[in-house]
């Protein structure tokens, strides 16, 4: 009986070999980009907030792809806590607890979205890439939501951007690429970086850090206000990988070895 061969889709994109030298770094914002995990996320802030200050939380405040760092202040500020410097580790710590508690909600009350599965895998077979992610969610949070949808398999979450880390996301992005440099050998800048997301923060920190952007209206920016925000490339979503993979090979050529 001849087996059937699975044809690559994307004609005249070169495909991924295991000898293949990394030299383009594509770097996905996680919420409302790959995942929609708002109620098991809300529960675990409200948890966090309680553990760390002993009072319920009254007043919520907008993610929006901020990091957590920067919501923990702000939602200590809008229920009238005034933040001194122990607030911030031990929120963190808190609110990873919490959350870890609450990995198994993920599946029953949240969602990955639409093609994003199909998305990572066709973009992980492009030649020479590494994927990692860019998000305001604190490590541990970030690989709990990618592994309970069987998101992380194409991952290298060691190059990426995390919301502990207290930089604005601008800066964070310019460490995913000297992290990706530094274990690849490589010097990854606006020629090889790709971030994707789907908020007008995400557009603004590839602006400024220095990485092409492919926008996802999944989430809660609208498609016009992507494009005015300057992204170079704005999709309805990731259901198409095609589109997904056809964008990043355009945008992002190979890097240039270090030293």
């Amino acid at each position: 009986m001849a087996v059937r061969v699975r044809r690559w889709p994307y004609p005249g994109i070169p495909t991924q070999s295991p000898e293949a030298t990394i030299n383009r770094l594509v770097l996905w914002n996680v919420d409302l980009t790959l995942v929609d995990v708002a109620i098991v996320t809300r529960d675990a802030y409200a948890d966090a907030f309680r553990r760390v200050t002993g009072r319920p939380l009254m007043k919520l405040t907008q993610h929006n792809g901020r990091p957590d760092s920067e919501i923990i202040f702000e939602m200590l500020a809008i229920n009238g806590i005034v933040a001194e410097d122990e607030h911030l580790p031990k929120f963190l710590d808190a609110l990873a607890d919490a959350f870890t508690a609450r990995r198994g909600r993920l599946t029953a009350e949240g969602r990955a979205m639409p093609g994003a599965k199909d998305a990572l895998k066709a973009v992980s077979k492009l030649r020479g890439t590494v994927q990692s992610v860019l998000t305001g969610t604190i490590k541990s949070n970030a690989v709990h939501k990618l592994t309970a949808f069987g998101l992380h398999k194409h991952m290298d979450f060691e190059v990426g951007g995390y919301g502990e880390e207290v930089y604005p996301k601008a800066t964070l992005l310019q460490v995913a690429q000297s992290r990706a440099g530094r274990k690849h050998g490589a010097v990854f800048d606006r020629g090889n970086t790709v971030l994707i997301g789907d908020s007008v923060r995400d557009v603004q920190a590839a602006r400024i850090a220095g990485a092409a952007m492919i926008a996802v209206a999944t989430g809660r920016s609208l498609p016009a206000e992507l494009h005015e925000a300057g992204a170079d490339v704005v999709l309805p979503g990731l259901a198409n990988p095609s589109e997904v993979v056809a964008a990043v090979a355009r945008l992002a050529s190979p890097a240039r070895q270090a030293g």
